[in-house]
């Protein structure tokens, strides 16, 4: 900028050097011509000292045929991130500034479910990263599975996927088995380090189960309730069929009253109920969901008879046996009840 200025300073001075020496150059004359080469010389002069004097600092010392003016930060302005919570004033209707740490997404779902031989994705979602790294790390035995987009475990089934300008740091596990149950912590290099837990689910399958199995035992007139319940599915069953003796059950036929409700969830329950039981509805039903193995369980239908009298492979249920022996229960009571009297009439009498 200085040799500019210098530069500048010696045109200016020959320039008006010779426009002073030149003769008949007068202001006074009143010609009507233009102006003489001398005095054109002159105005270019000065307006290239006026240029070098305006150029801007770290644009090179020499003149060039283009000049640029900047202004303000040479930096584009930080995208505002979203606040997850309400950090507005409700006192003086004045925004507050957000905090400038790293704030954890609760939209990253804490609890995930899969089953063997799928891959399963842990996701955290971080805002106001900066310049902090992301890692995963197992709680079961510490060790740290990524920092940033680098693996640290020799267990190739690990890694991390995460998209420029993403918030989402995802923990991808191909071919999940049960063993890797358990707690991911994602960590943020603040100080203190801060966390969010994810807990991953592991099953061999689904499980699917009808309360009261393997039998039940139900009056004639009464309602039959079946509850069939679908677990450790990453998924809910897109349906559950039912089936009386292998027949699937006709909800519109003619005898009526049958009704099926499905409660979809992180644990699905299939409801069955038919009102007004008949002898013609003792038989095995079938809960088999479209996810995972189905299951069975045997319904009796009784017409007075007690359960008791009920025989399965040749010996009396479990609740048969169960009533069979309450009469008998309620003979002995009374007397266990006297005698465990006496006996501490007796104590009480001796001391």
């Amino acid at each position: 900028m200085a040799m500019v200025g210098v530069w500048a300073r010696v045109a200016w001075c020959g320039a008006l050097a010779l426009a002073l020496a030149s003769p008949g150059e007068s202001s006074e004359s009143g010609s009507s011509e233009g102006p003489t080469p001398y005095t054109r010389l002159l105005q270019r002069s000065l307006l290239l000292g006026d240029l070098a004097r305006r150029k801007p600092r770290g644009s090179g010392t020499g003149l060039g045929t283009g000049i640029t003016i900047t202004s303000g930060s040479s930096s584009s302005p930080v995208e505002p991130i979203r606040p997850l919570l309400d950090l507005s004033s409700h006192t003086t209707g004045e925004p507050q500034v957000s905090p400038p740490v790293p704030i954890f997404d609760d939209a990253a779902p804490r609890n995930v479910s899969e089953l063997t031989g799928n891959a399963a994705y842990l996701h955290c979602l971080v805002h106001n990263l900066g310049n902090r790294s992301v890692s995963w790390m197992r709680q079961r035995d510490l060790r740290i599975m990524t920092v940033g987009r680098y693996t640290y475990t020799t267990d190739q089934r690990f890694e991390v996927i995460h998209s420029p300008g993403s918030k989402d740091w995802i923990l991808k596990i191909k071919y999940a088995q049960v063993r890797d149950s358990g707690n991911y912590e994602c960590q943020v290099s603040t100080k203190p380090v801060m966390s969010y837990v994810v807990r991953l689910s592991v099953f061999a399958a689904p499980q699917a189960d009808i309360i009261g199995s393997p039998d039940m035992h139900v009056d004639m007139g009464s309602t039959i309730n079946l509850t069939c319940v679908i677990s450790h599915t990453p998924e809910p069953p897109d349906y559950i069929k039912w089936t009386h003796n292998g027949q699937p059950l006709q909800y519109d036929s003619p005898r009526g009253g049958i009704t099926v409700v499905t409660e979809r969830g992180n644990t699905t329950s299939g409801y069955l109920l038919i009102q007004d039981a008949r002898a013609s509805d003792t038989g095995n039903y079938t809960c088999a969901p479209s996810n995972t193995a189905a299951s069975t369980l045997r319904v009796h239908v009784l017409h007075g008879e007690t359960p008791a009298a009920m025989q399965h492979n040749g010996s009396p249920s479990p609740a048969g046996r169960l009533h069979a022996l309450l009469p008998l229960l309620l003979l002995l009571l009374p007397l266990l009840t006297r005698d465990s009297l006496a006996r501490g009439t007796l104590r009480g009498g001796d001391t």
